[in-house]
């Protein structure tokens, strides 16, 4: 299977280490998904109050923004593998506490939102080194091919882990956290087998705090770089919903846990079929206004579900609302590998998984907290409105990104 640009295609399923390095990303988001529909549907069913799925949001994003510049620095000295199946370890003994402290009938609260900042911690480190690894392992001519088929395996995880959290909720709450635990550990081992295709050079390093920020320094000096990062960060900051769905699920649309799980694997749908789209075509040409109007669709999407009274027409906007994230995904991930050396593409990274998960968990505080102000529906519709608006104003104060062909 070759594209027009004449790449081979098939020759990327051809490496073990990639086929590893898939599996440990699929098992670990499938993990993650699992424990955020988890922790969220039995906090919120417990306290009846949104602002406990805030607090889940805040306490795994501090952590992310705490620890990122370390994080960076680690995934561009140390072996990028090795820390990954660390980090999956750490999460797999996290959650297997956390299962344990929910069990507990009225429980304190507090030793939970503790271990989410413990399992926010590996994930500050875990995702630096995740995005860095995949150009050491693949070759150049395969790294866009490479992009599109990791995030599909993502969205695939996504699918799946609401999924069946939903319905081990609903018919088997007691071992939900012991196969998050499971495949943590599945993540963790399947990055361990992973030998490195190349290895950056070693640094030297004169100055401690002008290394850990030389991340930033190559993001201001590429304004595609900077554009794309910086459009994904407001987008996800406003537009991210998945920490309110289960008010949606109960409150809204009264579909109970079956549905939330549904509901949380439609935008995991949605970026799979487009996820299969792009390792079919991987477009080069026009990737910057296609870029644009993914944001767009994915801005529309959230209005749509915000004032849906519908169960089919909710879904459908989350289908959307997942292939225009997907594609927006691609974009941003192929430039930001082609654009940055290996030297400093932990750290660079590690400034992108900000705008990448932080953003998710603060975007998840952000919504909580004003729903609890204005209520719920205003709290997300508004999120989707200032994502159209902060769209448009990208496409006009950063030309080169409208401009932008993965070539």
């Amino acid at each position: 299977m070759t594209h027009d640009n004449g790449r081979d295609v098939s020759g990327l399923f051809k490496h073990r280490d990639f086929l590893l390095f898939a599996t440990s990303r699929m098992s670990s988001m499938t993990a993650s998904q699992m424990l955020t529909v988890a922790v969220g549907w039995m906090l919120y069913t417990r306290t009846g109050d949104p602002f406990t799925l805030a607090l889940v949001g805040l306490f795994r994003f501090l952590p992310i923004f705490s620890l990122f510049l370390w994080a960076g620095a680690a995934a561009d000295r140390y072996d990028r593998p090795r820390i990954i199946g660390i980090c999956n370890l750490t999460q797999a003994i996290a959650a297997g506490l956390i299962g344990l402290a929910l069990i507990v009938p009225d429980g304190l609260l507090w030793p939970i939102y503790l271990l989410l900042a413990a399992h926010g911690s590996a994930q500050a480190f875990l995702q630096p080194a995740q995005q860095s690894t995949l150009p050491d392992i693949v070759p150049r001519q395969h790294w866009a091919q490479a992009v599109a088929a990791t995030s599909t395996v993502i969205r695939g995880a996504q699918l799946g882990g609401p999924a069946l959290a939903g319905v081990l909720i609903a018919f088997a709450v007691n071992i939900v956290f012991a196969v998050i635990f499971a495949l943590s550990l599945i993540a963790a081992a399947s990055a361990a087998m992973i030998r490195r295709y190349s290895r950056p050079e070693p640094e030297k390093i004169a100055n401690r705090l002008t290394h850990l920020l030389a991340g930033f320094g190559h993001i201001r000096r590429t304004p595609i770089v900077f554009g794309a990062i910086t459009i994904d960060l407001v987008a996800v900051l406003f537009g991210g919903i998945a920490g309110l769905l289960p008010v949606f699920a109960l409150d809204v649309l009264g579909v109970g846990a079956v549905g939330l799980g549904v509901m949380r694997a439609m935008p995991a749908i949605g970026g799979l079929g487009m996820g299969l789209l792009l390792g079919a075509t991987a477009p080069t040409n026009n990737s910057g206004p296609l870029f644009f109007i993914a944001l767009g669709m994915f801005g529309l999407s959230i209005v749509i579900f915000s004032v849906s009274n519908v169960f089919w027409v909710s879904l459908v906007s989350l289908f959307i609302y997942g292939a225009a994230d997907m594609f927006s995904v691609y974009v941003r991930q192929t430039l930001v590998q082609i654009a940055t050396p290996d030297a400093l593409r932990g750290r660079v990274n590690a400034v992108n998984s900000v705008s990448i998960s932080a953003s998710n968990e603060l975007g998840d505080f952000r919504a909580g907290s004003m729903a609890v102000l204005i209520g719920t529906v205003p709290a997300v519709a508004l999120g989707g409105v200032v994502t159209l608006g902060a769209a448009a104003l990208w496409w006009r104060i950063f030309p080169d990104l409208r401009r932008v062909r993965l070539a």
